[in-house]
């Protein structure tokens, strides 16, 4: 039998969702900005090799949910326009409601939804998988990349760079270029991409003109962005 769910349900079940399934996970969400506990239920999801798929409506991502989408092989998404449904899925429950996949709605935000069991709720179960299913394939998948945009009034001290070139934090760029990532940093320094004060790297006007970025905050803290194809 259908369960409601009310803010704190919801988010308990929506773990249990992503934690216990076993061959697929489908997750429709206007809004997409993971905490840190539902990146790491994905990221297990990703090592046992389980089919994510994720489907967004708003193309505003985060460059830190960017880079973090890209570094997962099995999970898969894509931007549907006009989303507003909000609902999640594995083999076995499904869970309609009103939270997005974003972090301050899944803190601050008064939400509700329903829970559907597969053996309990077959036929709803069913239209909704159905549903879900079709709003996939209206839906375009992308490979999100980190995109070089123009700068213009305020920001234009920085370069104009060209549109969808893709950017590769400096421990990927490395591993690119057959390098580790103190290698390249001291040749970044050398080259006058970066400057070293007192043990911390800083992006120089040189860097910033090749493309470069600082991100001032990732899961693991600060660091730069430089462009794929960057040979320093």
């Amino acid at each position: 039998m259908a369960k409601f769910l009310n803010t704190s349900a919801t988010n308990y079940f929506l773990e249990e969702l992503i934690k216990d399934a076993r061959d697929r996970v489908i997750l429709i969400s206007p809004f997409l900005k993971l905490n840190d506990r539902i990146k790491e239920l994905l990221e297990d999801k990703n090592r046992l090799k389980i089919d994510v798929r994720i489907v967004y409506g708003k193309s505003e991502l985060q460059p830190e949910e960017i880079n973090w989408l890209n570094d997962l092989t099995f999970v898969r998404t894509s931007f549907c326009k006009n989303l507003h449904a909000k609902c999640y899925i594995n083999e076995e429950l499904c869970i309609i409601t009103s939270l997005n996949l974003y972090e301050f709605s899944q803190v601050n935000n008064n939400e509700m939804g329903i829970l559907l069991n597969r053996d309990e709720d077959g036929e709803t179960f069913k239209e909704a998988y159905e549903e879900a299913q079709r709003i996939i394939r209206i839906s375009d998948e992308v490979r999100v990349s980190l995109k070089k945009i123009p700068k213009t009034g305020d920001d234009a001290g920085g370069s104009t760079l060209d549109e969808g070139l893709e950017k590769l934090t400096s421990s990927k760029l490395a591993k690119k270029l057959g390098k580790t990532t103190d290698e390249l940093m001291a040749i970044l320094c050398e080259k006058g991409y970066l400057e070293d004060k007192n043990g911390k790297h800083i992006i120089t006007d040189k860097g910033k003109d090749s493309g470069g970025q600082f991100m001032p905050k990732g899961r693991f803290g600060a660091y730069f962005l430089w462009p794929a194809d960057m040979e320093p």
